[in-house]
Protein backbone atom coordinates (compact mmCIF):
# COMPACT_ATOMS: atom_id res chain seq x y z
CA UNK A 1 0.00 0.00 0.00
CA UNK A 2 1.51 3.39 -1.52
CA UNK A 3 1.76 6.72 1.09
CA UNK A 4 -1.45 8.46 -0.47
CA UNK A 5 -3.43 5.00 0.24
CA UNK A 6 -2.47 5.42 3.39
CA UNK A 7 -3.24 8.84 3.40
CA UNK A 8 -6.45 8.80 2.02
CA UNK A 9 -7.57 6.09 5.00
CA UNK A 10 -6.37 7.88 7.62
CA UNK A 11 -8.56 10.74 6.99
CA UNK A 12 -11.28 8.56 5.78
CA UNK A 13 -11.31 7.00 9.59
CA UNK A 14 -10.73 10.98 10.97
CA UNK A 15 -13.72 12.37 9.08
CA UNK A 16 -15.74 9.06 10.09
CA UNK A 17 -14.91 9.84 14.09
CA UNK A 18 -16.28 13.35 13.60
CA UNK A 19 -19.16 12.13 12.13
CA UNK A 20 -19.76 9.60 14.93
CA UNK A 21 -18.59 12.09 17.39
CA UNK A 22 -21.11 14.67 16.30
CA UNK A 23 -23.93 12.22 15.45
CA UNK A 24 -23.48 11.11 19.42
CA UNK A 25 -23.30 14.62 20.54
CA UNK A 26 -26.08 15.70 18.48
CA UNK A 27 -28.42 12.57 20.04
CA UNK A 28 -27.22 12.95 23.79
CA UNK A 29 -28.65 16.90 23.44
CA UNK A 30 -31.56 16.01 21.96
CA UNK A 31 -32.06 13.00 24.69
CA UNK A 32 -31.07 15.97 27.49
CA UNK A 33 -33.76 18.22 26.25
CA UNK A 34 -36.38 15.84 25.49
CA UNK A 35 -39.53 16.24 26.93
CA UNK A 36 -41.34 13.91 30.04
CA UNK A 37 -44.44 14.21 28.67
CA UNK A 38 -45.88 12.26 25.98
CA UNK A 39 -49.21 13.14 23.70
CA UNK A 40 -50.83 9.55 23.28
CA UNK A 41 -50.07 8.22 26.94
CA UNK A 42 -50.31 9.01 30.38
CA UNK A 43 -47.24 9.03 32.80
CA UNK A 44 -46.75 9.27 36.36
CA UNK A 45 -45.82 12.40 38.10
CA UNK A 46 -45.06 12.58 42.40
CA UNK A 47 -46.45 15.01 43.78
CA UNK A 48 -43.32 16.91 46.41
CA UNK A 49 -44.73 19.63 47.53
CA UNK A 50 -48.41 20.99 48.33
CA UNK A 51 -48.80 24.72 49.34
CA UNK A 52 -52.30 25.97 50.49
CA UNK A 53 -52.84 29.30 49.11
CA UNK A 54 -56.73 29.78 50.15
CA UNK A 55 -59.32 28.36 51.75
CA UNK A 56 -59.95 26.79 48.25
CA UNK A 57 -56.36 26.59 45.73
CA UNK A 58 -53.65 25.10 46.13
CA UNK A 59 -50.42 25.05 44.49
CA UNK A 60 -48.98 21.43 43.59
CA UNK A 61 -45.38 20.79 42.45
CA UNK A 62 -44.74 17.57 41.07
CA UNK A 63 -41.51 15.86 40.64
CA UNK A 64 -39.64 15.03 37.08
CA UNK A 65 -37.80 11.63 36.57
CA UNK A 66 -34.26 13.66 37.03
CA UNK A 67 -33.23 17.71 38.68
CA UNK A 68 -32.43 18.16 34.87
CA UNK A 69 -35.63 17.04 33.08
CA UNK A 70 -38.45 19.26 31.33
CA UNK A 71 -42.08 18.60 31.24
CA UNK A 72 -41.74 19.84 27.20
CA UNK A 73 -44.63 21.83 27.09
CA UNK A 74 -44.54 24.54 24.41
CA UNK A 75 -45.71 27.68 25.60
CA UNK A 76 -49.47 28.14 25.82
CA UNK A 77 -50.41 24.73 25.73
CA UNK A 78 -51.79 22.62 28.45
CA UNK A 79 -51.68 18.67 29.44
CA UNK A 80 -54.40 16.66 30.54
CA UNK A 81 -54.36 15.16 34.32
CA UNK A 82 -56.56 12.08 35.11
CA UNK A 83 -57.52 11.23 38.61
CA UNK A 84 -61.06 10.06 39.94
CA UNK A 85 -64.05 11.71 41.09
CA UNK A 86 -65.91 11.29 44.78
CA UNK A 87 -67.75 8.88 43.18
CA UNK A 88 -64.76 6.59 41.77
CA UNK A 89 -65.28 7.35 38.30
CA UNK A 90 -62.69 8.47 36.05
CA UNK A 91 -61.93 12.04 35.33
CA UNK A 92 -59.77 13.86 32.46
CA UNK A 93 -59.83 17.60 32.97
CA UNK A 94 -57.23 19.88 31.08
CA UNK A 95 -54.69 22.54 33.01
CA UNK A 96 -51.91 24.76 31.98
CA UNK A 97 -48.68 24.67 33.99
CA UNK A 98 -47.57 27.82 35.60
CA UNK A 99 -44.15 26.51 35.05
CA UNK A 100 -42.17 26.56 32.04
CA UNK A 101 -39.23 24.37 30.46
CA UNK A 102 -36.71 26.80 31.90
CA UNK A 103 -37.91 25.42 35.39
CA UNK A 104 -36.33 21.88 35.22
CA UNK A 105 -37.20 19.10 37.44
CA UNK A 106 -40.56 19.82 38.63
CA UNK A 107 -43.81 21.37 37.24
CA UNK A 108 -46.34 22.82 39.43
CA UNK A 109 -50.28 23.61 38.78
CA UNK A 110 -52.31 26.36 40.46
CA UNK A 111 -55.80 24.47 41.14
CA UNK A 112 -58.91 26.10 42.53
CA UNK A 113 -60.90 24.15 44.15
CA UNK A 114 -64.76 23.90 43.49
CA UNK A 115 -66.94 21.84 45.61
CA UNK A 116 -68.78 20.46 43.07
CA UNK A 117 -65.94 19.90 40.98
CA UNK A 118 -65.00 16.13 39.54
CA UNK A 119 -61.47 17.01 39.55
CA UNK A 120 -61.63 19.20 42.06
CA UNK A 121 -62.02 16.24 44.33
CA UNK A 122 -59.28 14.45 43.03
CA UNK A 123 -56.61 17.30 43.73
CA UNK A 124 -58.59 17.85 47.43
CA UNK A 125 -57.96 14.35 48.42
CA UNK A 126 -53.94 14.26 47.23
CA UNK A 127 -51.39 13.85 49.21
CA UNK A 128 -47.61 14.77 48.89
CA UNK A 129 -46.15 11.11 47.77
CA UNK A 130 -49.28 10.39 45.85
CA UNK A 131 -48.69 10.59 42.02
CA UNK A 132 -50.72 12.56 38.91
CA UNK A 133 -51.51 10.95 35.22
CA UNK A 134 -50.44 13.46 33.11
CA UNK A 135 -50.97 13.39 29.33
CA UNK A 136 -49.81 15.96 26.63
CA UNK A 137 -48.61 18.33 25.09
CA UNK A 138 -51.91 19.62 24.15
CA UNK A 139 -53.55 22.96 22.47
CA UNK A 140 -53.94 25.03 19.43
CA UNK A 141 -51.76 27.68 20.33
CA UNK A 142 -48.51 28.70 18.85
CA UNK A 143 -45.90 31.18 19.74
CA UNK A 144 -42.73 32.69 18.28
CA UNK A 145 -41.04 35.16 20.01
CA UNK A 146 -41.42 38.60 18.27
CA UNK A 147 -44.76 37.37 16.42
CA UNK A 148 -46.68 40.09 17.59
CA UNK A 149 -46.17 43.82 18.85
CA UNK A 150 -48.36 43.43 21.69
CA UNK A 151 -50.77 40.94 23.45
CA UNK A 152 -54.03 41.80 25.06
CA UNK A 153 -54.82 39.32 27.57
CA UNK A 154 -58.55 38.89 29.33
CA UNK A 155 -58.75 36.13 31.97
CA UNK A 156 -61.50 35.17 34.04
CA UNK A 157 -60.37 33.30 37.47
CA UNK A 158 -58.85 30.12 36.85
CA UNK A 159 -58.08 31.63 33.11
CA UNK A 160 -55.16 33.23 34.08
CA UNK A 161 -52.92 29.93 34.02
CA UNK A 162 -52.62 29.88 30.48
CA UNK A 163 -52.09 33.97 30.92
CA UNK A 164 -49.50 33.69 33.32
CA UNK A 165 -47.38 31.26 31.33
CA UNK A 166 -47.44 33.14 28.17
CA UNK A 167 -46.61 36.38 30.11
CA UNK A 168 -43.79 34.60 31.80
CA UNK A 169 -42.27 32.87 28.63
CA UNK A 170 -42.45 36.51 27.00
CA UNK A 171 -40.82 38.71 29.77
CA UNK A 172 -38.33 36.09 30.68
CA UNK A 173 -36.93 36.23 27.65
CA UNK A 174 -34.17 39.41 26.61
CA UNK A 175 -34.78 39.02 23.14
CA UNK A 176 -38.50 38.89 23.32
CA UNK A 177 -39.65 42.49 23.34
CA UNK A 178 -43.58 41.75 22.74
CA UNK A 179 -45.90 44.22 25.14
CA UNK A 180 -48.64 41.98 27.08
CA UNK A 181 -51.43 43.92 28.79
CA UNK A 182 -53.64 42.12 30.77
CA UNK A 183 -57.30 42.45 32.05
CA UNK A 184 -58.02 40.26 35.08
CA UNK A 185 -61.26 39.73 36.66
CA UNK A 186 -62.61 37.83 39.40
CA UNK A 187 -65.46 37.84 42.02
CA UNK A 188 -63.67 38.88 45.17
CA UNK A 189 -59.96 39.98 46.17
CA UNK A 190 -59.14 36.99 47.36
CA UNK A 191 -60.56 35.19 44.15
CA UNK A 192 -58.02 36.60 42.41
CA UNK A 193 -54.98 33.86 41.78
CA UNK A 194 -51.10 34.15 41.29
CA UNK A 195 -51.54 37.96 42.19
CA UNK A 196 -47.79 37.94 44.12
CA UNK A 197 -46.87 36.32 41.14
CA UNK A 198 -48.08 39.28 38.41
CA UNK A 199 -47.29 41.83 40.75
CA UNK A 200 -43.61 40.52 40.88
CA UNK A 201 -43.69 40.55 36.81
CA UNK A 202 -45.52 44.40 36.72
CA UNK A 203 -42.08 45.27 39.28
CA UNK A 204 -39.50 43.50 37.15
CA UNK A 205 -40.80 44.15 34.13
CA UNK A 206 -41.64 47.96 34.35
CA UNK A 207 -43.50 49.42 31.14
CA UNK A 208 -43.66 45.99 29.51
CA UNK A 209 -46.27 44.37 31.65
CA UNK A 210 -49.71 45.74 32.37
CA UNK A 211 -51.88 44.53 34.40
CA UNK A 212 -55.82 45.48 35.13
CA UNK A 213 -57.96 44.17 38.06
CA UNK A 214 -61.41 43.72 37.85
CA UNK A 215 -63.38 42.75 40.65
CA UNK A 216 -67.75 42.04 41.00
CA UNK A 217 -67.45 42.51 45.07
CA UNK A 218 -64.37 44.73 45.64
CA UNK A 219 -63.08 46.14 48.89
CA UNK A 220 -63.23 49.09 50.55
CA UNK A 221 -60.90 51.79 48.79
CA UNK A 222 -60.38 49.42 45.86
CA UNK A 223 -58.80 51.11 42.52
CA UNK A 224 -59.08 48.79 40.01
CA UNK A 225 -62.12 47.68 37.83
CA UNK A 226 -65.64 47.15 39.69
CA UNK A 227 -68.33 44.64 37.68
CA UNK A 228 -67.92 42.88 34.57
CA UNK A 229 -65.20 43.24 32.52
CA UNK A 230 -66.47 45.79 29.78
CA UNK A 231 -66.30 47.34 26.16
CA UNK A 232 -64.52 50.33 28.00
CA UNK A 233 -62.22 48.33 29.94
CA UNK A 234 -60.84 46.04 26.94
CA UNK A 235 -60.36 50.03 24.70
CA UNK A 236 -58.61 51.42 27.77
CA UNK A 237 -56.61 47.96 28.55
CA UNK A 238 -56.02 46.23 25.52
CA UNK A 239 -53.75 47.16 22.42
CA UNK A 240 -56.08 49.07 19.45
CA UNK A 241 -57.16 46.43 16.87
CA UNK A 242 -54.34 46.23 14.78
CA UNK A 243 -52.80 43.57 11.83
CA UNK A 244 -49.45 42.84 14.55
CA UNK A 245 -51.32 42.44 17.74
CA UNK A 246 -53.49 39.53 19.28
CA UNK A 247 -55.99 39.26 22.11
CA UNK A 248 -55.93 36.10 23.70
CA UNK A 249 -59.35 35.18 26.08
CA UNK A 250 -59.64 32.75 28.84
CA UNK A 251 -62.49 31.96 31.19
CA UNK A 252 -66.00 30.55 32.21
CA UNK A 253 -67.97 30.12 28.86
CA UNK A 254 -70.71 33.01 29.70
CA UNK A 255 -67.74 35.30 29.92
CA UNK A 256 -66.13 34.06 26.67
CA UNK A 257 -68.91 34.42 24.67
CA UNK A 258 -69.62 37.90 26.30
CA UNK A 259 -65.69 38.82 25.54
CA UNK A 260 -66.19 37.84 22.07
CA UNK A 261 -69.09 39.80 21.29
CA UNK A 262 -67.45 42.71 22.91
CA UNK A 263 -64.51 42.56 20.60
CA UNK A 264 -66.30 41.58 17.58
CA UNK A 265 -67.86 45.40 18.34
CA UNK A 266 -64.80 46.71 18.94
CA UNK A 267 -63.54 46.14 15.51
CA UNK A 268 -61.19 43.35 16.66
CA UNK A 269 -61.38 40.70 13.35
CA UNK A 270 -61.37 36.96 14.28
CA UNK A 271 -57.12 36.85 12.77
CA UNK A 272 -56.69 39.17 16.44
CA UNK A 273 -58.07 36.72 18.43
CA UNK A 274 -57.39 33.35 20.24
CA UNK A 275 -59.43 31.91 22.65
CA UNK A 276 -57.86 28.78 25.30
Amino acid sequence: MDFLQVKEIQVGLAVAVVVVAATAAYFYSSKKTKGCIDPESFKQFKLVKRTQLSHNVAKFRFELPTPTSVLGLPIGQHISCRGKDSQGEEVIKPYTPTTLDTDVGYFELVIKMYPQGRMSHHFREMREGDYMAVKGPKGRFKYQPGQVRAFGMIAGGSGITPMFQVARAILENPKDKTQVHLVYANVTYDDILLKEELDGLISNYPGRFHVYYVLNQPPEEWTGGVGFVSKEMIQAHCPAPASDIKILRCGPPPMNKAMAGHLDALGYSSEMQFQF
